[in-house]
């Protein structure tokens, strides 16, 4: 009975004919991942010496420094502005239509519940309009974001996912320099004994998460007065729904006590890599945060520009006031005719 149910050799030369391929496309797959990372290896130690770097500098340490710059000048900038385009585009042509809108649409869902003859309350009747009111705008909102292609999901997803793979791809070469033989032995900077142990003091992994953290905390230091009127003045919204035992959802505070978290996780991981890679991370890290600060206040300027330019074509308050004055005398005797 058991010789019916084993298998026969024709059918195992046939399993491991299959099996074979696999194992060597696995195989070779490996390969070619060492081979490049070597010659991305070989090219980094090639240019670290055809650098005119001068020789008091550390060279391999001053490469690094160079090459992170020059990665987010390269990959990293031109979709930051990109993004930043877009956002303007939303908050000075998309919103402004979408709220110039709201009396019409307002209009528009009231007839129809006339057209329906919606009955209830007073009380049912506003909340049936509210919701309709909300669910027209929304479309309406969506309808403007495609029309001058300005959607906030894809301007805010795209400069971190076009940032990670550069991230990770140099993490993962300097990681693979460090490896011994290396010539990152020899060399030390600031902290660092060498390139490819851990920082002894912590002292790079703990400026990373300061960094990191002043990054996240540093989007309060260029808000404009309006800005600060205006978050009052939503903290205060808040509330009041809170206090009628609404929940409410603040995607922001949440993002920001995530990335709070990030910037201690950080300290964590950069105490156990090689120093090339922390090194790498601080650079980042730092010119992420001075580009947060110079568009920032590019942001902060650009708003200034826009409240002058509304205040000057607006007539001023005494002029208003003079012009009513001068006209009410003439709308009386005009009665009085």
């Amino acid at each position: 009975m058991l010789a019916r149910y084993a298998p026969r050799p024709s059918c195992i030369l046939r399993r491991a004919r299959y099996q074979q391929p696999q194992l060597g496309f696995t195989l070779n797959q490996s390969r070619r991942t060492l081979v490049s990372l070597d010659v991305l290896k070989d090219g980094f130690l090639d240019l670290a010496i055809a650098l005119p770097i001068p020789p008091s500098w550390p060279a391999y340490s001053t490469t690094i420094i160079l090459c992170t710059v020059l990665t987010r000048l390269a990959f990293t900038v031109p979709f930051s502005v990109w993004s930043k385009q877009r956002q303007w585009r939303a908050e000075e042509q998309a919103l402004p239509r979408l709220q110039s809108e709201g009396p019409v649409i307002a209009k528009r869902v009231l007839e129809d519940m006339q057209r329906e003859k919606a009955r209830g309350t007073k009380e049912e009747l506003q909340t049936v309009h509210r919701t309709r009111m909300k669910e027209a705008i929304a479309a309406r909102q969506k309808e403007l974001f495609a029309e001058y292609h300005c959607n906030p999901l894809t301007t805010m997803a795209v400069p971190p996912l076009t940032q990670l793979p550069v991230f990770v791809g140099c993490s993962v070469v300097l990681a693979h320099i460090s490896q011994h033989p290396t010539p990152f032995d020899s060399e030390s900077f600031l902290t660092l004994s060498t390139l490819v142990h851990p920082d002894p003091t912590a002292t790079l992994p703990i400026a990373l998460g300061f960094i990191t953290l002043a990054n996240v905390e540093s989007s309060r230091w260029f808000m404009t007065d309006q800005q600060r009127e205006r978050e009052v003045k939503v903290q205060k919204w808040k509330e009041e729904r809170i206090a009628r035992g609404e929940r409410v959802v603040e995607p922001q505070k949440i993002i920001k006590s995530a990335l709070r978290l990030v910037s201690v996780g950080r300290i964590l991981i950069a105490s156990m890599v090689p120093g090339s890679v922390v090194l790498y991370w601080v650079t980042s890290a730092t010119f992420g945060l001075v580009q947060t600060w110079l568009f920032d206040y590019w942001e902060l300027r650009r708003k200034r520009q826009l409240a002058a330019l509304a205040s000057a074509s607006s007539p001023p308050s005494a002029l208003r006031s003079s012009s009513s004055a001068v006209s009410s005398p003439v709308v009386s005797q005009r009665r009085k005719k």
